[in-house]
């Protein structure tokens, strides 16, 4: 199982935000890109990024702050955060981004999807599908939409999406563990890839994922409780470490 450290960009800071509301951001750092590299020095084998002031309408506000994330280690960076085009994806692999999580698009415009995975490939084009109560929200979380998550998944499979990051936006932030029902059902109807996100706090979240024994579960995100100490980086990518590199 791949341990994917969180790195969440606010106006150049490294933050969590609980359940994606903007006006709850706690900064943890004034220099992503130092977070970036003690988090490959834990062992980390990939680094999840997403650029919220993106997801907030401002794409390009931490481009220079991405750049030196993906030049400051030698593991590769998947980036998520205000993704909404075919230019806007190439624009981030051509700086070195290694994959590019699509999330509002996926419901309201899924041709840009199908015209990315074209182009760049399936193994560079993640699909972000945020949910509350099993239904899809966008935006930055702030529109909910009456589309199920599983419906989603299945319009994303059929346009040659093969993996998606799965969050349950009501435990983001929040330590309380992710939701590992939905997420192990999401697995297994849609029979897709799924990386799990939102509320890992402990490492008994992360052996009950495994638990689970569904091998669609490919991975987990983890943010906060790194950062606050809840959680050692080293020994879960030592205890889960899928091959680096």
């Amino acid at each position: 199982m791949l341990i994917l450290p969180a790195i969440d960009l606010l106006d150049g800071f490294a933050v969590r935000l609980k359940q994606g509301k903007e006006d709850t951001a706690k900064i943890y750092s004034h220099a992503p890109a130092a977070v970036a590299r003690d988090w490959y020095d834990a062992g980390a084998e990939m680094i999840h990024v997403v650029n919220l002031d993106g997801a907030f309408g401002r794409a390009q506000k931490n481009i220079d702050v991405i750049k030196e994330i993906v030049r400051g280690v030698d593991i590769p960076v998947e980036l998520g955060g205000g993704i909404r085009s075919v230019d806007d994806a190439e624009q981030w692999l051509g700086i070195g981004v290694r994959r590019v999580i699509f999330g509002t698009v996926a419901l309201t415009h899924p041709d840009v999807i199908e015209e990315s995975v074209l182009r760049f490939g399936a193994q560079r084009v993640v699909a972000g599908i945020d949910g509350r109560k099993g239904k899809v929200a966008i935006r930055g979380w702030e529109e909910q939409t009456q589309t199920s998550v599983l419906d989603l998944a299945l319009k994303m499979k059929a346009v040659g999406v093969q993996r998606i990051i799965y969050t349950d936006v009501a435990r983001d932030g929040e330590l309380v563990g992710p939701n590992f029902d939905s997420t192990d059902k999401l697995a297994r109807d849609a029979d897709m890839e799924v990386i799990a996100s939102g509320g890992f706090s402990t490492p008994a979240h992360f052996e009950k994922l495994q638990s689970l024994g569904n091998p669609r579960i490919s991975g987990a995100i983890v943010g906060t409780a790194i950062y606050e100490g809840k959680i050692d980086l080293r020994e879960l990518t030592t205890r889960y470490r899928s091959g680096r590199g």
